[in-house]
């Protein structure tokens, strides 16, 4: 008999946040203000804080309650999840150059690259610490070392990941879209893939299950990026929340890829051409949308995040498992961030 239990999102987010401040706490001394810098970065530093959706924490905590019912002795391994995804933005933040984030400054341009490479170090180290609250709530040592090593391969992919990412950027022709795919891989499905696996692990032994769960997590990751970049050059501001930025920003996502290796040769020399100009304007970046349009590189990119979104949800219906009311959120969080 499945037995349905209540699924309340808004308490696992803020029972993650209060994880992530059990870790994190309030230092008092000579090393009180690094903590601060952490805060604000996590937008824990006030009330009305400017956060993340906390989608990662979240999908490994339906995981497990699929599974296991109540989402409480996960939570060290959610926030885990959330300070390991965002040490990694504290740094891309220095590698960009990036000087908003959340509609806040970002943290090396309120406290210096030093200080802001510190802190993501710091975060970092407290993603690791936040695992071991797991051993107190009795899950096994095995149990414990097996999620530290999935934590720390995610890593390692990660950063490949971002060296994929800076390297390419530092030259003149644009990755191909093969090799795009492989990045997004390492620096978006990996880290979505197993937060939804480290939910599983730690709600059962049984291996198939878990495959699922990774695959599943897996396919989401990719959809959501390539979903993520439709929004950069097609979405509406009223819907997203931002400005579609990426072609000003000369973001090389998969549309651009797609048209460079796609579009015509008159098309493409134009392409080239546009994507050089520092400061394109709204005629510029009009052309460059339609450049994108006659070469199908909206339709290409539809059709791949439907494709991996329809690959999610086909291993979640294969999870026979799963909690309804669990699959039911699962599934209203992929259709909802997923809008192609």
């Amino acid at each position: 008999m499945t037995v349905t239990h209540d699924i309340d999102l808004a308490k696992m987010i803020a029972d993650t946040e209060a994880e992530i401040l059990r870790v994190v706490g309030e230092r008092d001394g000579a090393t009180s203000g690094v903590y601060e810098m952490i805060r604000y970065h996590l937008g824990l530093d006030g009330v009305d804080g400017p956060r993340g959706k906390r989608m990662r924490p979240l999908l490994g905590l339906l995981a497990y309650a699929s599974i296991a019912g109540d989402h409480a002795a996960a939570l060290p391994g959610a926030a885990a999840v959330e300070l390991g995804h965002n040490f990694s933005l504290v740094h891309d933040d220095i590698e960009d150059g990036d000087v908003e984030r959340r509609h806040r400054p970002t943290l090396w341009a309120v406290h210096g690259v030093a200080q802001a490479i510190n802190t993501g170090d710091l975060i970092f180290s407290l993603s690791r610490v936040a695992l071991h609250r797991l051993s107190d709530l009795g899950f096994s040592d095995a149990k414990v070392l097996r999620l530290m090593r999935l934590y720390d391969e995610t890593c390692v992919l990660l950063c490949e990941g971002q060296y994929i990412d800076i390297a390419t950027s530092a030259q003149d022709e644009p990755m191909t879209v093969e090799l795009y795919f492989d990045m997004i891989g390492r620096k978006t499905a990996a880290l979505i893939a197993a937060s939804i696996e480290a939910g599983a692990l730690l709600a059962t032994d049984d291996e198939e299950v878990v495959g699922r769960y990774r695959r599943f997590g897996w396919s989401l990751g990719l959809a959501f990026q390539l979903n993520d970049d439709l929004l950069g050059i097609w979405g509406e501001e009223q819907t997203t929340g931002k400005v579609p930025t990426d072609l000003v920003r000369h973001k090389k996502t998969l549309p651009v890829l797609y048209a460079f290796e796609h579009a015509t040769p008159a098309d493409r020399q134009r392409l080239v051409a546009l994507h050089a100009k520092a400061d394109p304007d709204g005629a510029e970046v009009a052309e460059i949308v339609a450049i994108l349009e006659r070469a199908g590189a909206d339709t290409f990119t539809r059709s791949e995040a439907r494709r991996h979104r329809d690959a999610a949800l086909a291993e979640l219906d294969a999870l026979a498992v799963v909690d309804p009311a669990a699959r039911e959120k699962l599934a209203g969080i992929i259709t909802s961030v997923i809008s192609a």
